[in-house]
């Protein structure tokens, strides 16, 4: 936990400007969230509107954000019912990201000296997540962490340090508890193979 504001990156003037934005924000989240689940072109335009970069990532209604513009995923992904992004400042996925339901991801923060929390600043800091990870239902990931690629976070976790690459990790903080040995993967043609049936629904 940071305890001044000069430990975030990201620094945000909360001013009418920023209100605005965010109103704008939740009216198209809202039609989003209200969206028939069959009506998939008018969900995918509204998150292409919302986010700062789709690449056909899948996202299940309701989500939730607070800026949607500092979302990015870099392939694919699947975001389940109920996840909720703070991203004040950026939140960048890698290719075919996993998260389960009610995962918060919260880029923000808040000093603890008081003199500085009452401050019509929003700050945060930037959250990486890497090529392949899954995340489990109700975990937290916290502002500044970074996790490695093919890792897994257990369900209810929280997240406060980084992550490495290729490891189970659990708990409450998060901790390592095994590393992952991989088979062979597929190729891109072979996962295009297999998965043509629901890609062309």
């Amino acid at each position: 936990m940071s305890s001044k504001l000069e430990d975030y990156s990201v620094h945000i003037s909360i001013n009418p400007e920023l209100v605005h934005f965010q109103n704008a924000v939740k009216e198209k989240l809202y039609d989003f969230n209200h969206a028939r689940p069959s009506d998939e072109v008018t969900q995918r335009k509204i998150l292409n509107e919302l986010l700062g970069a789709v690449n056909h990532a899948v996202i299940v209604a309701p989500f939730y954000c607070d800026m949607g513009k500092n979302i990015h995923f870099k392939r694919g992904g699947f975001l389940n019912a109920g996840v909720k992004i703070l991203d004040i400042a950026p939140v960048y996925f890698g290719e075919h990201v996993l998260i389960g339901p009610n995962v918060v991801i919260s880029t923000t923060g808040h000093p603890i000296d008081m003199a500085e929390r009452v401050l019509p600043v929003a700050s945060g800091n930037p959250i990486t997540i890497g090529d392949c990870v899954w995340i489990g239902a109700g975990a937290i990931i916290l502002d500044g962490v970074t996790i490695g690629d093919r890792s897994v976070i257990g369900a209810g976790s929280v997240v406060t340090k980084d992550i490495p690459a290729d490891c189970i990790a659990v708990g409450n903080p998060c901790r390592v508890v095994k590393q992952i040995e991989h088979g062979e993967m597929p190729t891109e043609a072979e996962l295009e193979e297999l998965w043509r049936p629901v890609m062309e629904m």
